[in-house]
């Protein structure tokens, strides 16, 4: 997911093991993480996108303070996702609180530890005597 809010930023998705840092994209507002080679370009992540930062979170709290968490490690979620114009992306810490991405201070690296598991749905495979019923056979 990527915050409404970058829809007219270029993305793509995150990639296990790589280092992203926290950024403010030019002609928003609206911080998120890029990676290093690519800073104009916002990195997506799925629910569930596991991060390992190299120091605790910093984040901006109503843009006036800075405050930090004693978190290095957080997963990557939404809030309130069914509120629209609003920012939903977050990172939630493991005692269960959250800080939005957007107010994440920038400059702070975190590695992509793990993506979340994406089940694909396909058809359920047919039984042989099944499928050996459904073929026409000619006797002859």
């Amino acid at each position: 997911m990527c915050d409404y809010s970058l829809h007219a930023v270029a993305t793509r998705p995150a990639k296990i093991g790589e280092t992203l840092i926290t950024t403010t994209f030019r002609g928003t507002s609206t911080r998120g993480f890029a990676s290093e080679n690519e800073p104009a370009v916002a990195v997506c992540m799925l629910p569930g996108t596991e991060l390992a930062f190299t120091e605790n979170v910093k984040y901006d709290n109503r843009w006036i303070w800075t405050r930090s968490t004693n978190f290095r490690v957080g997963k990557f979620g939404a809030v309130e996702p069914d509120v629209p114009h609003r920012h939903h992306d977050a990172i939630e810490f493991p005692d269960g609180s959250y800080v939005l991405v957007t107010q994440l201070c920038g400059g702070q690296r975190a590695t992509v530890l793990q993506l979340p598991v994406v089940h694909q749905v396909t058809e359920p495979a047919q039984p042989a005597a099944a499928r050996n019923a459904a073929t026409p056979t000619t006797v002859g």
